[in-house]
């Protein structure tokens, strides 16, 4: 088989994905990217399940992409796993530090945190009290030996990105995420900072009409990828081998269905240097699976996940949101076809 075929050669009929499509909309808990609620619709063919579930904002050139990882899962499967089990890190949302250790807990023993920053209308001390906080939980769990990541999602200028990243280095950071919106940005912050912080690369990658351009432009030390945004576990793998970076694998708040296809690119790469950002799970309150795929000891498993009915129903979006993600997965559909 091919290793790398295009969405189209597995491409069912719309009919044919909307009769298994299920829309839902799962609580959260806490509040994540502004929403209390993350919707999204999951469907099944011959392989298993798969999941579409773009943020709202993005349009539907770049959501076709997340509907060929949920076919990939579905109608052709993943790559053989290199591997059974994936470390993970616990992820913390944008909250105040009194939250930070009931957050924690929920995610039990883990190797590393990734800690959200620049949050718009915060302050750079908020974002100092958190990591603070973050690493008291973890020293007062007996996790001392756990790292801490930042993630700013571009959201600082150069100046204040070299000014906080400064600060938090004192803390202690395994890396900070996407300090900046563009690359020449990136580069520049990683130049300023050598030595003192490593600088990962997300929406540079996964946002950019050229995915490798960060790394010819020696723009990051690594990078982020996730197997929706990208288009499927196999374009994600073929990207990160080309860029020739270390890298991590991440997930952008999905259900059980979603994290599993995270996990099959975690387990697909030759070489995982890195705890991986698939336990966003636990961030939900409730699940489309019963045995959510939430870590244990700081690990996930890989393997396919079924959905359960009766969370199915429970969880069924309002007719209005329905009809919305119908619509969209049937615009993507055509883009892709």
């Amino acid at each position: 088989m091919d290793s790398h075929p295009s969405p189209a050669a597995v491409l069912p009929s719309l009919d044919e994905l909307l009769a298994t499509a299920r829309v839902v909309s799962l609580p959260l808990m806490v509040k994540f990217r502004g929403v209390t609620h993350r919707e999204m619709v999951v469907f099944r063919g011959p392989a298993g399940w798969g999941e579409f579930g773009p943020f709202l904002e993005y349009d539907d050139v770049e959501s076709s992409r997340w509907l060929a990882c949920g076919l990939e899962a579905s109608w052709l499967g993943f790559p053989a796993p290199l591997r059974d089990s994936i470390p993970v890190n616990a992820t913390v949302p944008a909250i105040s530090p009194e939250q930070v250790p009931a957050l924690l807990e929920r995610f039990g023993e883990v190797p590393a945190v990734k800690v959200k920053v620049a949050e718009p209308g915060q302050e750079a001390e908020e974002d100092l009290a958190r990591v603070q906080a973050v690493r008291r939980a973890l020293d007062s769990s007996g996790l001392r030996d756990s790292t801490i990541r930042v993630d700013a999602n571009g959201g600082w200028d150069v100046p204040l990105a070299v000014s906080q990243l400064r600060r938090l280095a004192e803390i202690g950071l395994e890396y900070a995420e996407q300090p900046v919106p563009h690359i020449d940005g990136l580069a520049e912050v990683r130049v300023r900072l050598a030595g003192l912080v490593r600088i990962a690369a997300d929406e540079s990658v996964r946002k950019a009409e050229d995915p490798l351009k960060v790394a010819r432009a020696g723009a990051a030390d690594l990078i982020v990828v996730k197997a929706a945004p990208l288009g499927g576990v196999r374009r994600a793998v073929e990207l990160v081998r080309e860029a020739g970076l270390p890298a991590v694998v991440s997930s952008a708040l999905d259900t059980s269905v979603g994290i599993s296809a995270g996990l099959a690119l975690a387990a697909a790469l030759p070489e995982l240097p890195f705890a991986c950002g698939l336990g966003t799970v636990s961030l939900f309150r409730e699940d489309v699976v019963r045995d959510a795929l939430t870590p244990r000891e700081g690990v996930l498993r890989v393997g396919p996940v079924e959905p359960d009915p009766d969370l199915l129903d429970r969880h069924r979006a309002s007719p209005d949101r329905e009809k919305w993600w119908l619509d969209r997965l049937a615009r993507c559909h055509a883009l892709l076809g």
